[in-house]
């Protein structure tokens, strides 16, 4: 049973937060401060820490950069829940450590699915080598560069493998559809941060930076031993259905099927999300947006399932 760790200096807090994840097959613990609950994580580390931001003395930000200080705490799920909600507080969490970031006053149904994905993101990680932990980690580097980006990959990930169990997939290829998500912009570690956090459209220099880190992904994942079912994800996940993507210009049933899901995903994600260079689009604008692609930018059966699986892929977080 998976072990969740809920820190927050109100009683009331960690009481509701229990309760909300009565439903859940996990052993909730709690801890009234940062200092007990380092203590907490040293003697017996849970799979995920819940942490309020507030609290008196250590505050969650430096409770965050000690977890992920530590060689027991760094690959340690870590979401930090709090009533302040500007950007600044966002990037403040990211730059402590911290996998996500929820507001109060939380919901339920928010809260499950949270931490859902970040328990399956802990047992991912249980399952990782030394040289796929660094990669992935490296990945999670990428991300944090940009506090719009937050937790882009994760929600990628999740409706991917969504999608792939809605067809039928085999177990090997969910995994590789989850995993893929994740780290399937790992080569933007290459990619200068003037580019990567430009707000207005590329010149064809940047433009040409900017697709070579699907190259550069391809290098960096190439080693690990799950390479050969990550590496079509990562290299083909640009290319268009009608054959004007990148880096190869394949076409229809030539892009590999499961870098298919994974470009709807990431496309939509990107599209419900504010970008640097323009912001969020309503939800209704990008589906239509997706539908109109489909068939030249995407494929078409993947676009139809979804659009259909939305209210799902909802659930799970990752819409």
């Amino acid at each position: 049973m998976a072990v969740v760790l809920v820190v927050d200096d109100g009683p009331a807090n960690r009481q509701l937060v229990q309760a909300y994840l009565a439903g859940l097959d996990v052993d909730v613990r709690q801890a009234e401060d940062g200092a007990s609950a380092l203590e907490q994580i040293k003697a017996e580390p849970p799979d995920l820490v819940l942490l309020d931001v507030q609290m008196p003395g250590m505050d969650g930000y430096e409770v965050c950069r000690r977890i992920k200080a530590g060689p027991r705490g760094r690959l340690l799920p870590v979401v930090m829940i709090t009533a302040l909600n500007q950007t600044d507080d966002r990037v403040r969490a990211l730059e402590s450590g911290a996998d996500d970031f929820m507001a109060k006053p939380v919901e339920r149904v928010e809260l499950v699915a949270r931490v859902r994905s970040a328990l399956r993101l802990k047992a991912l990680y249980n399952t990782l080598d030394s040289a796929e932990q660094v990669i992935f980690s490296l990945a999670a580097a990428v991300e944090a560069k940009d506090a719009l980006t937050e937790r882009h990959t994760q929600r990628v990930g999740e409706s991917a493998r969504h999608l792939g169990s809605r067809l039928g997939l085999p177990e090997v290829a969910l995994d590789a559809l989850y995993r893929g998500g994740i780290i399937h912009d790992i080569g933007k570690i290459g990619v200068p941060d003037a580019i990567l956090l430009k707000p207005g459209p590329l010149n064809a220099d940047e433009t040409a930076l900017m697709r070579s880190h699907v190259l550069i992904g391809e290098n960096i994942v190439r080693p690990l031993r799950s390479a050969s079912t990550l590496l079509p994800i990562i290299r083909h996940h640009h290319e268009r259905f009608d054959g004007r993507g990148y880096p190869d210009g394949l076409h229809a049933r030539e892009i590999p099927r499961l870098a298919r899901i994974v470009a709807v995903c990431d496309a939509f994600d990107a599209l419900v999300n504010d970008r640097p260079y323009r912001p969020r689009l309503p939800v209704d604008q990008a589906v239509a947006l997706l539908v109109d692609g489909a068939g030249h930018q995407w494929d078409p059966e993947v676009v139809d399932l979804f659009v259909g699986e939305m209210p799902a892929i909802h659930r799970l977080g990752a819409a």
